[in-house]
């Protein structure tokens, strides 16, 4: 069990055993050592290396040496990541299963084992997640001031002042539904935070079981003023004595639960919380029309079956009971946690403003080649992209003053004929669909791939689909069968010597909200074959275009993996000549077999491999005979590293690509995807010393090894190690400073 825990189905050993068995074997048959078949259970399991990944955001929450609103604010995204894996992973998982299609995973675990390990490793890890809450962060947030209190805690005026919000804000909103032969067990929706209450009727001395949903649209946690009415996090006022005192919606709710029920005796209460499957599946080939189809599902994706029971401890045997057996759902998939349950609402704990309790500010600055000096101008992009392609890396490069600006200033500009952009996911207030709608309206050709089916941004993406339809944009939701999910704006200007094409190819998405947390990568130019490249892609994406050749892109479902592959094997060949050779790579995620066993025939061949890899992976780091010259390495920090990069030494001459596609099945056959080549040669060796100070020995990162992860943030001294972010953040504020 612990090694099905770890996500592998086979010991380290008994890799190395098997490929020296294997090499035994080839050299029999006259084969040579590259030949000989690589060992079974090579891979780790991709649900259980999620788990792990989301261990180390726990482990962002221990650490005592983050700001402590900080940590609070991993405790959030710990609690929200779960939630999405359960709602998606674990119920597509039982889904498999109940239907028949489930079958063995790539690392030799079936489906039952990969099951009962996820349900072991998830409660070990929502548990430890409450406790660091209850034992750790919650009382040092007590200690500067910042309390989470229960009800019997608070005083005389407190207590009265949320009487008031609950008159006022609460009771008008709230159902309770009862259950008995006239009322059914009512739908829970996934979720919600809710109170089981067993209430008796005086008279005839029956026990009736009711449920009362607490209201979503409210604070989680509640801090009132005087009059009852709730503060937004970053208006909440400390008291005469430095205090801000908070107390869990649910906690005002259950203490006023006689007002629900009138003449009734509240026997007991507890809260409880349902996920469910909230994964969407959309024929493509029978819909007539996408859009429609997919609205139709989202109505469905609320009925869809449970797949988790969260239940504060306590909770009494016959309630518990009455809730598995309603909500359909096994022992297995029962949290026992302790209260407050959901703790997703932590971040509004964040949004105070308690500036000494959180990282210090960062202001993102403009990327070199956008401006010699910081100003209130605007920059001439067209000028400034003539000169030279210019590399950008968010967030330590501005997103508003380079892409936004960008695409503004195509809106704007009247020798502009034509934008072509994908739009994965978008802000609800994005400039840059305003721009776009701009462009439209100024009789600009307009032409936006909107992926409707981006996950959990669907219904967002379907209203900015038809605001943009109805602006005059051309909208498409891509080819059918495949997610676009490549980062691409293509701008057709005319210049005094003709037809110019502006180009922005990266990493992350046009969201001017995640821009300023995620680490990202993009490239502007005006290269003609990049101009050619896109024009081509987009003209597959909008018609027909299914054997397009391109110059500088690898482009998905087609050319990506064999694309990589081939370079892998190139290495390989330099190696075997006696050449530099190496490879290094960073990607959000690596599960691709054919791309992993590649990089194990180049460990074998003794080409040094690098992987920077957030989330899961499951290649398998360090088993001599294998893997022995993999390094695996993971950053987690105040930025979400997000940008895919894949280097190759190429003899002493690096070829560099960055783009929009991990190392996954779904981005290498679903997805429309696209790499680029850098050809700079200063910007390739900036970011293959990126890749060399991520996985440097300097540098705090979690070390993938034969038995897993294990955090290295301190070194022989006990000194701490470098922080990549903190370095780089270091880096553009001296930029600026040298500007000046």
């Amino acid at each position: 069990m612990a090694r099905m825990l770890g996500g592998v189905s086979t010991s380290a050993s008994s890799l190395s055993r098997q490929v020296r068995e294997a090499r035994a074997e080839a050299l029999e048959d006259h084969l040579p050592p590259s030949e000989a078949e690589l060992p079974e259970g090579r891979f780790a399991d991709r649900e259980l290396s999620w788990l792990a990944f989301n261990e180390r955001v726990l482990e962002q929450a221990e650490d005592q040496d983050l700001p402590l609103l900080e940590r609070a604010w991993f405790l959030a995204i710990f609690a929200s990541n779960l939630d999405e894996f359960y709602m998606v992973r674990v119920a597509g998982l039982k889904r498999r299963m109940a239907t028949g299609m489930a079958v063995t995973a790539a690392s030799g675990l079936s489906p039952r084992q990969v099951l009962d390990a996820i349900s072991a490793k998830a409660k070990e890890l929502a548990v430890r997640h409450a406790h660091v809450f209850a034992d750790d962060v919650q009382p040092k947030l007590a200690e500067v001031g910042i309390e989470l209190l229960h009800w019997d805690d608070l005083g005389q005026s407190e207590q009265d002042r949320l009487h008031k919000f609950f008159r006022k804000q609460i009771f008008p909103v709230l159902t309770p539904l009862a259950v008995d032969p006239a009322h059914p067990f009512p739908y829970i929706s996934g979720l919600s935070l809710n109170l089981a209450v067993l209430v008796r009727n005086p008279a005839s001395g029956k026990e009736h079981f009711a449920r009362v949903k607490v209201p979503p649209l409210l604070p989680r946690f509640i801090a009132v003023d005087s009059e009852g009415r709730p503060y937004r996090p970053e208006d909440v006022p400390a008291d005469a004595g430095g205090r801000t005192a908070f107390v869990p919606l649910e906690e005002v709710i259950g203490h006023h639960l006689d007002a629900l029920f009138p003449g009734m005796e509240i026997i007991e209460h507890h809260t409880f919380r349902v996920t469910r499957n909230e994964d969407l599946e959309v024929e493509e080939d029978d819909a007539e029309n996408l859009l429609k189809a997919l609205e139709k599902e989202l109505v469905r994706r609320r009925f869809g079956p449970a797949v988790r029971l969260e239940v504060a401890e306590g909770i009494s045997p016959h309630v518990l009971d009455l809730l598995m057996r309603e909500l359909q759902v096994g022992e297995k998939d029962v949290f026992h946690l302790p209260a407050p349950l959901d703790l997703t609402g932590l971040d509004l704990v964040h949004d105070l403003d308690r500036p000494s309790l959180k990282y210090p500010k960062f202001v993102p600055v403009t990327a070199q080649g956008l401006a010699e000096v910081e100003s209130a101008n605007p920059t001439d992009f067209f000028n400034a992209i003539r000169q030279q392609d210019i590399l950008l890396h968010h967030p330590y490069d501005s997103f508003s003053t380079s892409v936004q600006q960008f695409i503004a200033q195509a809106a704007a500009d009247p020798h502009v004929l034509a934008i072509k952009q994908t739009l994965y996911r978008t802000s609800g207030d994005s400039p840059i669909v305003d721009a776009l709608i701009d462009a439209a309206e100024a009789g600009k050709q307009v032409l936006a791939i909107v992926e409707i089916k981006a996950r959990f941004d669907e219904q967002a993406n379907i209203t900015w689909a038809r605001k943009l339809e109805q602006a005059g944009v051309h909208v498409v939701y891509g080819i059918v069968g495949l997610k676009t999910h490549a980062k691409l704006c293509l701008v057709v200007r005319q210049e005094p010597d003709g037809l110019r094409r502006y180009c922005h190819v990266g990493t992350g998405n046009y969201h001017p909200k995640t821009a300023r947390g995620y680490e990202d990568l993009g490239l502007l130019t005006c290269d003609r074959d990049v101009g050619q490249d896109l024009t081509r892609l987009f003209n597959q994406l909008s018609g027909y275009a299914p054997r397009t050749r391109f110059h500088r892109l690898l482009v998905a479902p087609r050319s990506i993996r064999p694309g990589l592959i081939e370079r892998i094997e190139r290495e390989i060949e330099n190696k075997r000549a006696g050449r530099p050779a190496w490879v290094k790579f960073k990607a959000n995620s690596i599960v691709d077999e054919a791309i992993i066993d590649a990089l194990y025939r180049a460990s074998q061949a003794g080409v040094p491999v690098d992987v920077v890899v957030r989330g899961i992976c499951a290649l398998r780091a360090g088993v001599p005979g294998l893997s022995e010259n993999i390094r695996v390495r993971s950053i987690l920090g105040r930025f979400l590293e997000h940008a895919r990069i894949y280097a190759f030494g190429n003899d002493g001459d690096p070829e560099v690509w960055i783009g929009s596609a991990d190392l996954m099945h779904r981005n290498l056959d679903r997805r429309v995807e696209a790499l680029i080549r850098i050809v700079d040669p200063g910007q390739i060796d900036f970011l293959v010393e990126l890749l060399d100070v991520s996985v440097a020995d300097t540098t705090s990162t979690w070390h993938l090894g034969t038995d897993g992860w294990h955090r290295v943030n301190r070194g022989p001294d006990g000194q701490r190690l470098d922080d990549l972010q903190e370095m780089l953040m270091a880096r553009a504020r001296s930029r600026v400073a040298a500007r000046r």
